[in-house]
């Protein structure tokens, strides 16, 4: 991780989808930073342009105009290999719905970004180990999906994400598959990965949730309407 260093920066950076003759902004000039160590909760109304901004936080997606620099590393020109590599060095999802491979066990899960990025099986398997013993599964490692509840099963999509040792984490509606309780415990261990040094970027809807960050960006319409510290942390750490 690059640590003391901005982890994300963003220059005036705008999406136009073109259907047909119709142009729909999505976003009108986006511009912020984060810095490495940051815990960073993004909200919005619906089409406010939150998840076109996790895409192009997440290099899934490209801006139409504008700058943004992962890690240091300006992506905005780089070729769809060079963004595959990116997100594969740089950048770890956690998603609403887990994506996990249902007929995998949790250790394999976790390892498979290794196994995509051409690291050897024993490395792989032991590092997929020391995940799942960070997110407190390291008795479930051979316990496929099904197997698992929905706690479990989004906890291993923490360790699969933090494998690869991203410089950014980035939860899409982590909690949105969960119940109240098993919600507070994972927004418990991001609080953890948070205090241990992890660069946080998270996409809720939910206030409860967002109050876990110690800093909410408001999307309105394609813009940052809003950029707030949080004044305190309600998890324990």
């Amino acid at each position: 991780m690059n640590d003391g260093a901005r982890a994300i920066d963003l220059r005036e950076v705008t999406k136009v989808y073109s259907t047909g003759a119709l142009e729909v902004p999505a976003l009108r000039g986006v511009s912020f930073t984060v810095d490495a160590g940051e815990y960073v909760a993004v909200m919005g109304p619906s089409g406010s342009g939150k998840s076109t901004l996790m895409n192009l936080i997440g290099c899934l997606d490209r801006a139409t105009s504008g700058t943004y620099l992962l890690d240091g590393v300006d992506v905005s020109s780089l070729d769809d290999n060079e963004l595959a590599q990116i997100r594969l060095q740089k950048l770890g999802f956690v998603f609403q719905g887990f994506n996990l491979l249902g007929r995998t066990d949790a250790l394999r899960n976790v390892a498979l970004p290794l196994f995509y990025a051409g690291i050897g099986g024993r490395e792989r398997a032991e590092a997929a180990r020391e995940r799942l013993s960070d997110v407190g599964l390291a008795d479930r490692a051979r316990h496929k999906p099904s197997e698992l509840s929905g706690g479990e099963q989004q906890r291993v999509a923490i360790a699969r994400a933090l494998v690869n040792d991203p410089a950014v984490l980035l939860a899409d509606e982590p909690t949105g598959n969960l119940d109240s309780q098993t919600s507070e415990d994972i927004m418990q261990l991001f609080g953890s990965l948070n205090a241990a040094g992890r660069t946080i970027i998270m996409v809720t809807h939910d206030e409860t949730v967002a109050a876990h960050a110690n800093r909410v960006i408001r999307l309105h319409d394609g813009l940052v309407v809003a950029d707030a510290t949080m004044p305190e942390r309600r998890h324990s750490g």
